[in-house]
């Protein structure tokens, strides 16, 4: 990074040449490694090449477990599209964010980079401004007070995916965040409320958002209410995916869903059958 850290970085290769680049960003809790396990050979067929990178407080970071701050990880962004779009001069780069990396990606997104579009998957919009007051006040007290207070990384009882390998990897992972302190908690709140603000005006390429109906993490009716908000764009499309989870390309759906982004990569104005169960999904 330009500060001169080092991030970890896994890449999925095609066979033969690739027509496109993907720079994916992960979600809360998980790392470049495992985010794209199921969902990367999948792109890979459609001769795409995928790159994933542990953002700063995950994965491999030197400070795992500690929050970064927004600021510093959308300049990561756009600095690891800017190191990616120059290694492959001639190919449309395309970014992808997942859960709380479709929050960095959506901010990122709103200034000019060599990205021909974006990719948001189950993008996490459930910031304070969904949650009850109290609620808020209470975690900003405990983190003024006890900012390295644990606590579980994931609500008990929700579920992520309706994949239980891709669940048991995750559990059983080493470098994933199972109790996270809550100035990361807090953290995570805040690029949420930073990603609600920014996807009026994401992004400045052609961008498609993916919501899945059995959506545990973002709940249905928080993710409505942001997406419904968003002023009408043509080069910005939802699809919805009824069966599909938080981690839809981990889900059971992955194999519509990646075909959906490859033809969606190969043509932004192509018919997509997810577009129309979004507009039932949204109405």
């Amino acid at each position: 990074m330009e500060d001169g850290t080092a991030l970890a970085l896994r890449v999925w290769r095609p066979e033969g040449p690739p027509r496109a680049v993907l720079l994916a960003l992960h979600g809360f809790g998980d790392h470049g490694g495992n985010s794209l396990i199921e969902g990367a050979p999948l792109l890979n067929a459609g001769h795409v090449l995928v790159y994933a990178y542990d953002q700063r407080g995950f994965g491999y970071s030197r400070h795992r477990g500690i929050w970064p701050g927004v600021e510093t990880l959308v300049a990561d962004a756009r600095a690891a599209a800017r190191l990616i779009a120059a290694r492959h001069p001639g190919l449309p780069l395309f970014m992808l964010g997942e859960s709380m990396g479709g929050a960095i990606t959506a901010i990122a997104g709103t200034q000019a980079l060599p990205v021909q579009g974006y990719i948001l998957s189950a993008p996490a919009v459930l910031g304070r401004s969904v949650l009850p007051r109290v609620a808020t006040l209470l975690l900003d007290g405990m983190v003024a007070a006890m900012p390295a207070l644990a606590m579980p990384a994931i609500a008990g009882g929700r579920a992520a995916s309706d994949n239980r390998a891709a669940l048991l990897r995750f559990g059983r992972d080493p470098l994933t965040i199972h109790e996270a302190r809550l100035d990361l908690v807090a953290g995570v709140l805040d690029s949420m409320d930073a990603a609600v603000a920014a996807l009026p005006h994401c992004c400045l390429a052609p961008s498609l958002i993916l919501t899945g109906g059995q959506d545990e993490v973002i709940p249905g009716r928080f993710a409505r209410r942001v997406l419904r908000g968003l002023p009408h764009r043509a080069e910005q499309r939802i699809l919805h995916y009824p069966d599909g989870w938080h981690l839809l390309l981990r889900d059971t759906v992955r194999e519509r869903v990646a075909a959906d982004i490859l033809a969606w990569m190969d043509n932004p104005a192509a018919p997509l059958a997810a577009e129309a169960a979004a507009a039932d999904w949204l109405r």
